[in-house]
């Protein structure tokens, strides 16, 4: 099961790269922010696995369950819960930078940050 924990942790380094390539290098704002989604995801994939416990059961105690060996054997929550709240909140924040987006495509017809950058300069030139 250890394997398991590796392989997550390579797959969550694997998404944090290819979001930071996507973020820095790639022109289109939807396809940037997709590889911030990307990044979000590794995090949270990075904490799920570090709160991997082999052979751990849920940290629920049951009935018939002995609190000794239900402390020993639980899995930890903190990393679950906090994994959780990232996905709510990454959902919400996802849904206000695309709508951000929309209204930069009608504003200004693409999605191009040369276009927007270059555009933004011309405009600086015009204030002075």
């Amino acid at each position: 099961m250890a394997y398991m924990q590796l392989a997550a942790l390579f797959t969550a380094g694997a998404l944090v790269v290819v979001g930071l390539f996507a973020a820095i290098f790639i022109d289109n704002i939807v396809k940037k922010i997709i590889g911030i989604s990307f990044i979000e995801e590794g995090a949270n994939l990075f904490i799920i696995a570090i709160g991997y416990k082999p052979g751990g059961v849920v940290p629920i105690l049951m009935p018939g369950m002995s609190p000794s060996w239900f402390a020993v054997n639980s899995a930890y929550p903190l990393p679950f819960g906090l994994v959780l709240t990232s996905i709510v909140i990454g959902a919400s924040t996802l849904a206000v930078m695309l709508a951000i987006v929309m209204v930069i495509y009608k504003k200004y017809g693409t999605l191009s940050t040369k276009v927007l950058l270059a555009d933004t300069s011309k405009q600086e030139e015009y204030d002075e």
